[in-house]
């Protein structure tokens, strides 16, 4: 009865990272076009406004990736630990 209750709360988890990363990647997608934009003024105007306007976009898409890549490595651990339990659950019976 256990494994079944931990594999409850484990789909809860597993639910609520996959919608956190679903989350990420829309923010990425948004964050992407605006590093484009501020790319293509710093070219163009070559100003240091429009040159910090570049930089801190990029820095943003830069950790939306790491967050994108940690919320990928959570749902890998939790899919695994998921795997162990149903394992666990069908050696059980």
């Amino acid at each position: 009865m256990q494994v079944e209750k931990s594999l409850s709360e484990l789909s809860g988890r597993l639910n609520r990272a996959r919608e956190e990363l679903r989350i990420i990647e829309e923010q990425l997608l948004f964050q992407m076009d605006v590093l484009e934009e501020a790319k293509t003024r710093m070219l163009v105007s070559e100003t240091p406004l429009a040159d910090r306007a570049y930089r801190i976009a990029r820095d943003d898409f830069e950790r939306l990736e790491r967050q994108r890549a940690t919320a990928s490595a959570e749902i890998t651990a939790l899919q695994h630990e998921q795997d162990r339990l149903l394992d666990r659950m069908i050696n059980a019976g």
